[in-house]
């Protein structure tokens, strides 16, 4: 190798470094108002809203589950059921 071309490898490689490094630099994240935000297309994005709710996906059939378990044992007991 000549130092001709190892100088122009050095330029490719730094190119290169420079290049992929600008493209990791502020492009994904912006700072508005004190709040870190993903990207410059945030007032675009649909924003998902999760009701409080209950931790189970079954709690209407464990409810239902219980509320025939007690009507069950009411039948057994004898008692009126309202």
């Amino acid at each position: 190798m000549n130092a001709r071309t190892r100088t122009t490898g050095y330029r490719w490689l730094l190119g290169a470094c420079l290049l992929s490094s600008l493209g990791s630099v502020g492009c994904l994240q912006t700072n508005i108002g004190g709040q870190t935000l993903p990207s410059a297309y945030y007032l675009d994005d649909d924003v998902q809203y999760f009701p409080k709710g209950p931790e189970t996906r079954l709690s209407n059939q464990i409810r239902a589950l219980e509320r025939y378990k007690v009507e069950r044992e009411g039948f057994a007991e004898g008692a009126a059921i309202p």
